[in-house]
Formats: structure tokens, sequence, C-alpha cells
């Protein structure tokens, strides 16, 4: 194997560990097609090649988020995904999103906004998947509405939100196949068992089963990959926690007004072992 043969084949394992399962699953134009028919059933005349994916590579985050977009008939389709957890702040991403899609279309169409001449726009579209539980969220939300109690705001997003059905089109497969995961992982733990199962299931199911079983090695990958950055990111947020719970500890020890014991109530994080060798280096340092 040649030096830049082997080079292109790491980048491309890097570049799909660091995938999320929905940009794996609508990178690829079929089912990107599918999308898209799910949402505009009455465009017959779209193919493969009359969609052009303009994805945005880590504008926002480290593709921690699911943030997808195209072009079809001159609409500017961006969906991005809200997992089970529910917020709205997710239209300040949207909005976002669309901005930097917009910027990085008129440099691939060599359109200059600097100029007298009107520039061309597709016609933005815009949507939320959501993979929790719908119960009284709303079909549509609106930045004017959810931040600034409905004023008439000089700039205004709105967003489409989906959520599970009773359909078998692409999206809602998407959002059970989300739907088995979470169920899975509260079985057996964020594990490899958990994503080995979510797939057994969802190809018993028939739920992306066509994707499943072609990609279902990278798949595996994709969702261990993005255990281990859930891991570190917890793993980090403990370790900033725990130094916030000894900066207090070593506040209150200076000052000495309360037992070790009192602090350790307060700051149920550290032991009173841990909080004696605290006392002593405070001491050694004084």
């Amino acid at each position: 194997m040649s030096d830049d043969t082997k080079q292109m084949e790491e980048a491309k394992a890097k570049r799909t560990a660091k995938n999320s399962v929905f940009l794996d699953l609508f990178q690829d134009k079929s089912y990107l097609l599918k999308l898209y028919q799910t949402l505009h059933p009455e465009d017959t005349m779209a193919t493969e090649d009359s969609l052009t994916d303009v994805t945005i590579t880590n504008v926002l985050t480290d593709n921690l988020y699911n943030d997808l977009g195209f072009i079809a008939n001159n609409k500017l389709m961006i969906l991005v995904e809200a997992q089970s957890t529910w917020t709205v702040n997710i239209l300040v991403r949207v909005l976002l999103y669309l901005a930097q899609s917009y910027h990085e279309y008129f440099q691939r169409t060599c359109q200059d906004y600097y100029k007298s001449r009107k520039v061309k726009m597709p016609k933005p579209e815009l949507y939320v998947i959501f993979t929790g539980n719908k119960g009284r969220k709303p079909d549509k939300i609106s930045l004017a509405k959810e931040f600034f109690e409905g004023a008439d705001i000089d700039i205004e997003v709105k967003a489409k939100v989906i959520y599970e059905s009773d359909t078998d089109d692409i999206i809602n497969q998407y959002i059970i196949f989300c739907k088995v995961f979470n169920e899975q992982t509260k079985q057996h733990g964020m594990t490899q068992k958990a994503v080995t199962e979510t797939i057994r299931i969802c190809k018993d199911r028939n739920v992306l089963g066509e994707y499943l079983a072609q990609r279902e090695k990278e798949v595996v990958t994709i969702m261990m990959s993005l255990f281990d950055e859930e891991q570190i990111m917890k793993s980090f947020i403990r370790s900033e926690r725990h130094d916030e719970a000894r900066e207090t500890a070593e506040r209150l020890i200076k000052k000495g007004k309360m037992t070790l014991e009192d602090i350790a109530e307060c700051v149920p994080s550290l032991s009173v072992d841990e909080l004696r060798e605290l006392e002593a280096e405070v001491m050694q340092m004084a």
C-alpha cells in the first residue's frame, strides 16, 4: 500500500468516526432524496443529481450536533436534529447555520453582496427533527415568539418541528432508530451492547434496514466514537466541578470558622479525609 493510499484511508476513517449517524445517513444521496421527497412529495422531478449537499463542517461545533443542509429546486433546506432534551435554543443554531450557509453559497456562486447588483438566493426552508416525545410541544417555533414575546423584530426565524409519526418515511425511521437506541442505553448503559442491540432490533423491524445492512460496521464505529466523545466531556465536567468544590472548601478552611465535618456538608463531593488533606496543604502554604 502506498503512503498516499494509506493517508487517504486514514483520513476517511477519521472522517467516518467523527460523523454522526444522522449525517452519515443523509450524506448518501439516495437517502437524501428520500428525505427531500418526504418533505416535498409534489416534486416528482427531483433526482439525486438535482440535490446539492451544502452541509457545513465544524462551523458551530465539532459535529456533536447534527446539522444538515442541501439545495433542491432553488430551495435551501436546513435540518437540525434536537436530541431527547428539548430546548428552543435550537433556533439560535438554525439562525447561525442559515447565515453561514448563505455566506458559503455566495462564495460558491461568485456573487458579491457588496456590489449594487442584487444577488440571487435560494428560498430557505428550516426544519427541526426532534427525536424525543412530542407531548405538548409546538409544530412550529419562532425566534420572535420564543425570545422576544412575539415582538415585531428586525430578523425572524421560523422552523417546522418534525416528531415521530405513524408514517414509514426515512425521517420517521431515523427518529424511531434514535428512540430504540435510547431504550437500549437505559438497559445496557453507554456500551457496544446497546449499539449492537439497537442495530439488531431496527433491522428486525425494517427501520433503516437497508442502510444498517450495508453500513453496520461503520454505524458501530460512529456510535462508539460518539460514546468516547461523550465520556471525555463528562470526565471534563466532573473534573471542573471537582476543582470548583476544592476551591470552595479551601476558602472555607482558610476562614477557620467551620469544622471539616461542617464543610463536608456544604461541599458533599469531598469527603472528610479529602478535606483533611486539603487542610494540610493550606497550612503548609500559610
